[in-house]
């Protein structure tokens, strides 16, 4: 990227709240139902219909706004955004516009050098989900499931204060992990429960007022985010290097081609007609359910990062590994109370684990061991029972559900040998079997030393002590 421009990059999140019905009416919001199984007469926009408002969906904005120092308005308004898809069967979508549920709010991220960002929330407001146009498998028409239609979103609207592809990507994990821990949305991307639209410029470096910017819709994963917006970026330089002028529309990402194409001119606000819907009375939020709803919220991964650090000793990078989700950090903190030592739990989970869980396709919650049993098992590591490598194997077999740690270890006759008559005598065969390789060691080469522990390792069956084989081998090697 040519170092004379600047980028700027805003992000438009869209959460699905996870509530068991719509935001205005009772139709079920369960993900993979039969097309146009899941929505009612008010969905469709029947006439003579008056929506209602989930008070779940108030609560649930509400917790986002105070995890993010945002300002809670006691009065918002939901409006009605005028336009014409099918997918749309009122003819317009109730939002919320001039005066939404949240305002001014904030996080940080980590910049591209590693430094920490603020950056600012512009709005977190309410709205209705639209149905889904299919375009496959209806010959020259298109088909259209309104199961969507309806169900509760949360925008969340950032600053223009993105630099970067990058910075973008940690803002959206950002946002991914606080709606997660708040519980108030799963965050699914592969189900379409967390999206994002990026609204993309560049300017020369050092000029104040903003380009003009093109907006890149419905953007469902972390990695396609970041390729779009950096072709993006590549796409508006080459533009206005080669003396041409950047359109404000919206443009689609093909993951299948890595690159952007124009889907239609950006629509300003007063394209869409926005009013005060009169079906809606105004939402008013008064101090005390506030007061309920932060007494309500969990411990947050910034501070949940920090009391890692500063309780258990973990380092930074481990700590913030372990509170990207609740359910995992909950996993590391019980496995740390049930076995001796933090560091080693967090080295664990955050390896062997997290390890065995990608290979099975398995999230967190799915794990084949539970947190006692993996406790149970550094518990025998930690009191010198076994070694790491043995630990590894009794690991292995207890993911394969063949009992707790210390079954595991009886019926494999894997227990550590200390005994160290045993292990001199260990050590004494493989010097006796390795002449060459010992005469090489005392004449100085001492890199040898570590093929000799492992020939003692192998000879063991891997259950001898390495720390005493160590100290047993220098001792005898050294001995005229």
């Amino acid at each position: 990227m040519s170092g004379a421009w600047e980028v700027v990059i805003g992000l438009e999140v869209h959460a699905q709240l996870a509530t068991r019905s719509k935001i205005f009416s009772g139709a079920p919001t369960t993900y993979g139902a039969e097309p146009n199984t899941q929505a009612c007469l008010i969905d469709l926009g029947y006439p003579g219909v008056l929506p209602v408002l989930n008070k779940e969906v108030v609560r649930m904005a509400c917790k986002f706004g105070l995890a993010v120092n945002a300002r809670i308005a006691p009065r918002s308004v939901f409006a009605r955004k005028n336009y014409f898809y099918p997918d749309l069967p009122k003819g317009y979508q109730i939002s919320q516009y001039e005066l939404p549920i949240v305002e001014a709010g904030e996080l940080t991220i980590s910049d591209d050098a590693g430094e920490d960002k603020r950056i600012g929330i512009t709005r977190a407001h309410l709205e209705e989900d639209a149905g889904k146009s299919i375009h496959e498998g209806f010959g020259d028409f298109s088909g259209i499931d309104l199961n969507r239609a309806g169900t509760p979103l949360l925008e969340i609207v950032s600053e223009p204060d993105l630099r970067s592809a990058k910075e973008a990507v940690a803002y959206m994990r950002k946002i991914h992990s606080i709606v997660r821990y708040l519980e108030i949305s799963d965050g699914n991307m592969q189900e379409g429960s967390f999206r994002c639209d990026a609204n993309v410029s560049v300017r020369p470096r050092g000029q104040q007022e903003l380009g003009t910017r093109t907006e890149l819709k419905n953007l469902n994963s972390f990695r396609f985010v970041e390729k779009a917006i950096n072709f993006e970026i590549e796409r508006q330089i080459d533009v206005l290097e080669d003396g041409g002028e950047i359109v404000q529309e919206t443009r689609l990402y093909d993951s299948d081609r890595d690159q952007t194409r124009s889907m239609r001119s950006k629509e300003e606000a007063n394209d869409y007609r926005y009013f005060p819907d009169p079906d809606l009375l105004p939402v008013e939020i008064d101090p005390a359910f506030i007061d309920e709803v932060r007494a309500s919220l969990p411990e947050l991964p910034e501070a949940k990062r920090d009391r890692f650090i500063a309780d258990y000793g973990l380092k930074a990078d481990d700590a913030d590994v372990l509170t990207q989700s609740r359910a995992l950090a909950d996993f590391f903190e019980a496995t740390a109370a049930a076995g001796k030592d933090p560091r080693q739990a967090a080295n664990w989970v955050t390896g062997e684990l997290s390890a065995a869980l990608n290979r099975d396709g398995l999230d967190i919650s799915e794990s084949k061991l539970m947190p006692a049993a993996l406790g149970g098992l550094l518990q025998r590591l930690s009191d010198g029972t076994i070694s790491g490598k043995i630990a590894k194997e009794v690991f292995d077999a207890m993911w394969q559900g063949e009992g707790d740690a210390d079954a595991i270890i009886a019926a494999r006759g894997l227990e550590q040998i200390t005994d160290t008559s045993a292990i001199d005598q260990i050590v004494d065969e493989v010097i006796a079997a390795n002449p060459t390789q010992v005469a090489d060691f005392r004449a100085g080469k001492e890199k040898i030393l570590g093929f000799l522990v492992g020939q003692v390792m192998k000879a063991s069956r891997g259950k001898a002590n390495p720390a005493q084989v160590n100290e047993s081998l220098q001792r005898k090697l050294r001995e005229t």
